[in-house]
């Protein structure tokens, strides 16, 4: 498993961030008991859901230690965070109560789990009556940044220490709508693609180093790190050049609100 720094996946935090208010905004939610944040990062975020609701105790949930170290800075009474794996979480009760969440976010984090569909069926099952799930994952697979990423990784040089490394993926906000109408929620999807304008020397590669390339950049070490960073560079500032404004990264997101209406 690829080591996260929340160091380098802060330096974008406003870009980052605006995906996961327009998502939790179109959760309708009023007095939640309990709110859980898959894949929390470095909890900055998940302390806006217990600001939100006030009187509901939030659980921010994260496979990195270092993600949830960084965030237990944001630890109240009210919120707290720990390590837990996201796959365990849904299919296993949860270890710190019975009490199933009214409001289930993740932002972007279920793309780094393999066929996570799959998945979807274990957290709707983990939602209390009338409650609410939220996700939002990246749709910019089939962009440049990725497949010059997965390009250079799959040359000979290489291959051999990234061939088995995560690979992060996702779908259309079609087929999710289809996965959890079938689950019988009321599903809201929608697609947006950003354009995000970046500064600064390589900002492509300074974006996705913290994301989606993590796991090759930490497959490599030494001179075949270096070899394979500044390649990956190049090909990135051809695919995006810079401008006299900035550098434009255009990044598709998917977002779904799925509502289990009370019966």
């Amino acid at each position: 498993m690829a080591l996260w720094d929340p160091a380098t996946y802060l330096q974008f935090a406003d870009e980052r961030s605006r995906p996961f208010f327009e998502l939790t905004q179109r959760v309708g939610a009023t007095a939640p008991h309990r709110v859980v944040d898959l894949g929390c990062g470095p909890g900055q975020l998940t302390a806006t859901l217990a600001a939100r609701w006030p009187s509901a105790e939030v659980v921010g949930l994260d496979s990195s230690p270092e993600m949830v170290e960084r965030a237990r800075a944001h630890a109240t009474e009210q919120l707290s965070f720990r390590v837990a794996d996201l796959v365990d979480w849904a299919v296993v009760p949860d270890g710190e109560g019975d009490e199933a969440p009214d409001v289930l976010v993740a932002n972007a984090a279920l793309q780094w789990v393999p066929e996570h569909r799959a998945l979807l069926p274990a957290l709707v099952r983990r939602l209390a009556p009338d409650g609410w799930l939220a996700f939002q994952v990246p749709g910019n697979f089939a962009q440049p940044s990725h497949l010059l990423l997965h390009e250079l990784a799959a040359e000979p040089r290489f291959a051999g220490a990234t061939q088995s490394v995560e690979r992060p993926d996702a779908f259309g906000a079609d087929v999710y709508i289809a996965d959890l109408a079938a689950a019988g929620l009321a599903v809201e999807a929608w697609e947006t693609t950003y354009l995000h304008v970046l500064t600064g020397e390589d900002p492509v590669f300074a974006w996705i180093s913290g994301t989606g390339a993590r796991p090759v950049l930490e497959s490599l070490d030494g001179e075949q790190r270096e070899a394979f960073v500044a390649e990956y560079k190049a090909l990135l500032r051809a695919a995006y050049p810079p401008r006299p404004f900035g550098t434009v990264l255009p990044f598709r997101r998917v977002f779904v609100v799925a509502h289990r209406e009370a019966s």
